[in-house]
């Protein structure tokens, strides 16, 4: 028989995305949840006194860009971008293991070590949304911004799904482009200042850089078989 024909790596991230679909939605939606618990009841009862994290020059150059809050908002469409995209039920449960982990750490740094922005830093703004923000996250559990620390763990995962899949530059591009609007709204919608902003991305890193080594092996890409593609991952 002929050798089947390379699949393409639209094959691959199209059942990447359909795989486990429901699963995936239900897993992120609790996940999140259950992180907000955590995060808010530390936001409002902080076991030690809140240290307020100082200005660097670069946070003083940073206009208030309220419109950022778009970008900032889209953490939570781009947090399950990166679970979606694992092939196989084992992939996607050691990914939530590590992602729990880096949350985990990151509230245990709240408990530990309670911070926020300066008073008064952030502007008012009629933009929508931004009343929300405001009313909801108070500007405490400032460092690390977890905001910063998901999105670079998420980040790299996806750069090492698109690798594996080997995509053409541009959705890889995309991928950075979409953290670098999100890390950089944390900045100028004045929820976080830079010493935050390094933190997370140092946190996000420590976690991502071993999520890589210690998991299942990545399944096969796609395989053309009588016309069509189908996936035989690894069991």
């Amino acid at each position: 028989m002929p050798s089947s024909p390379a699949p393409t790596w639209t094959a691959d991230i199209r059942f990447r995305i359909r795989h486990l679909l429901a699963l995936k939605l239900v897993g992120v939606t609790v996940f999140t949840w259950l992180f907000f618990i955590g995060y808010f009841e530390l936001l409002r009862h902080p076991a030690n006194p809140v240290a307020v994290m100082p200005l660097t020059a670069l946070d003083i150059l940073i206009p208030f860009q309220p419109e950022m809050l778009v970008a900032y908002f889209s953490l939570w469409v781009y947090v399950g971008v990166a679970p979606g995209l694992q092939a196989n039920f084992r992939e996607l449960v050691v990914y939530g293991l590590w992602v729990g982990a880096l949350c985990l750490a990151g509230l245990g740094l709240f408990l530990l070590w309670p911070t926020q922005v300066p008073p008064g830093m952030a502007g008012s703004s009629d933009f929508p949304g931004f009343a929300l923000l405001q009313g909801m996250d108070a500007p405490g559990n400032a460092c690390p911004s977890m905001h910063v620390a998901v999105a670079m763990f998420t980040a790299i995962r996806i750069d090492d799904v698109l690798r594996q899949a080997r995509t053409p530059p541009w959705p890889r591009l995309v991928n950075w482009l979409w953290f670098a609007a999100i890390a950089w709204s944390t900045l100028a919608v004045k929820q976080h200042v830079v010493f935050d902003a390094v933190a997370g991305a140092l946190l996000g890193i420590a976690f991502a850089v071993p999520s890589m080594h210690w998991r299942p092996k990545p399944a096969r890409p796609p395989t053309r078989m009588f016309g069509r593609a189908d996936i035989i991952p690894h069991r």
